[in-house]
């Protein structure tokens, strides 16, 4: 086991072999590793990603704004195997430099627009139909604020707590007390914001919940990090009764199956190319895939 009193060298260098499960895929560079065009499908958007909380964010959007009678927002969905470095093809890194899923291209404009960060693209599928962000200025703001507030506090979760009690090769008490006092604080933030609000910018669904939704809502149930009774979630009524009420809602259901490849084989829609892939039964689509 590595010293605890670890005492960090003058200068830096990269230990390939260090990071625990994640090492083989994080590098302390950018660009791309090798080169490979995405697929492209029929659709007007076309989404490369994986069903992790980031990626689930945007297809539960496009299942929305599907439900809502909004035609335009067909997509195909394709699955980007982080574990095997797909996201590091050429092609995915000229639609997210940044090498993370999900990225998104946008072909109903000339030029095709890209579009990188999960939360750039509740907002750009917001605003271009007109869905799930309010107009009003002060109810708008809310719904932003609540958005940044997911982007900014999800890397303490995932990154911090989930990486040193999940994922590290080495478990230190430390690092794991630290973020488990920070995701504590944030499930008290969002319980004590709930227990005055039906959803997160008060009494509409918007494009808050579904940032928010796949990070802390898997959470509560156990679905990340297996953490529930280590962090009493139990105690978070409020959280639990909108992970609920969120996740009662049938896009909602339908976009957290797309490009999941974890649980059981009936949850798992690896890809989504039309919306009559949710009538398939979905273990018959992995053994296609096969």
């Amino acid at each position: 086991m590595t010293d605890p009193t670890y005492t960090p060298p003058k200068v830096w260098t990269w230990d390939k072999e260090s990071g625990g499960r994640f090492a083989a895929i994080n590098r302390p560079i950018a660009g791309p590793t090798h080169d490979k065009e995405l697929p492209v499908g029929k659709h007007p958007f076309q989404l490369y990603s994986l069903g992790t909380p980031n990626g689930v964010k945007v297809t539960i959007m496009f299942e929305e704004l599907l439900a809502a009678g909004h035609k335009g927002a067909e997509y195909d969905a394709w699955l980007i195997n982080i574990g095997e470095g797909a996201q590091f093809s050429s092609g995915f890194v000229a639609v997210n430099p940044n090498s993370k899923i999900p990225a998104l291209m946008d072909h109903s404009t000339n030029p095709p627009t890209r579009i990188f960060e999960s939360g750039s693209m509740l907002l750009y599928l917001a605003e271009k139909f007109g869905a799930f962000l309010p107009t009003d200025h002060a109810k708008r703001t809310e719904v932003i604020s609540w958005l940044m507030w997911q982007m900014g506090s999800a890397p303490f979760l995932g990154g911090g707590f989930g990486h040193f009690y999940a994922y590290a090769p080495e478990k230190y008490e430390y690092p794991i007390n630290r973020y488990a006092m920070e995701v504590k604080r944030q499930l008290d933030v969002l319980d004590r914001h709930l227990a005055e609000n039906d959803y997160m910018a008060g009494d509409e669904y918007s494009i808050a919940d579904m940032a928010i939704w796949p990070w802390y809502g898997a959470l509560v149930t156990g679905a990340v990090y297996d953490a529930g009774e280590f962090l009493q979630v139990h105690e978070y009524t409020n959280v639990i009764r909108w992970m609920k009420q969120v996740g009662a809602r049938p896009a909602v259901e339908r976009g957290k199956m797309v490009n999941r490849t974890f649980g059981k084989p009936e949850s798992q829609l690896h890809e989504r190319h039309d919306a009559s892939d949710f009538d398939t039964k979905t273990q018959d689509k992995l053994e296609a895939q096969a």
